[in-house]
């Protein structure tokens, strides 16, 4: 719908990969619905993945002992974070979406995008004990993991040599974003895009379009352990 807010986190090397034509077709698709489309692009922007006292400007807490997480949630409350933080921060304030786009590398997000969540999603402005999961300081907002396998759908099924994809869904959709109060759309997954042909891919591209335009009626996952391990 008009007027919504969109943010695609995105990390690929490559713009004429199949990511980045995922990522385009998002901000097409959104686009045209009226929507308003943000893409942090981390490897375009050499996104610092690394949780460093470069984070944190001027004075410590406690310059004693260097504690990482209570560092930048003291530096949050007072405004101390770095710019490129504060940066990402309001990206997320401001969005009702969040997608992000990647290839799965490991059973897992890239380390770029795994930095992304370390030093963007800082206590205080993300979660805040008791504040976590269903009262995470994020919620009102929705997330999407949207991505590529090298592993065929047959790898990833209970049954299979990788077992349930939903199994590597756990720590990014439940310990991240369910975490922070944000809940979780059915991620989009395309299985091993390097092994089909080209008119394959560009059904993958077709079926991500088509999901997009009907994208806000859909209903989150059931935020509990059964989606991921019953």
């Amino acid at each position: 719908p008009p007027g919504r807010k969109v943010l695609i986190v995105y990390a690929h090397q490559e713009p004429k990969s199949l990511n980045g034509s995922l990522k385009r077709v998002a901000v097409e698709e959104l686009s045209k619905q009226g929507c308003s489309v943000t893409v942090s692009d981390l490897y375009a922007m050499q996104f610092e993945p690394r949780a460093t006292r470069n984070d944190i400007v001027g004075c410590l807490h406690n310059s004693e002992e260097f504690n990482y997480g209570v560092e930048t949630w003291e530096a949050y409350k007072r405004g101390g974070l770095s710019s490129d933080l504060i940066e990402e921060q309001k990206k997320v304030q401001e969005a009702d979406l969040l997608i992000f786009q990647f290839p799965l590398y490991w059973f897992s997000m890239p380390a770029i995008m795994k930095g992304w969540m370390d030093r963007v999603l800082v206590q205080g402005f993300a979660h805040e004990f008791p504040n976590c999961y269903d009262s995470g300081l994020l919620k009102n907002k929705l997330a999407l993991f949207s991505f590529t396998t090298g592993g065929s759908r047959e790898m990833y099924a209970k049954e299979g040599i990788s077992g349930d994809i939903r199994y590597l869904l756990w720590p990014m959709q439940h310990g991240i974003m369910h975490f922070c109060g944000v809940k979780v759309l059915a991620p989009h997954i395309c299985f091993a895009p390097e092994y089909v042909s080209e008119e394959k891919r560009k059904e993958m591209l077709t079926a991500w379009a088509q999901r997009l335009k009907t994208l806000w009626k859909e209903e989150p996952i059931n935020c509990s352990p059964e989606w991921y391990f019953k």
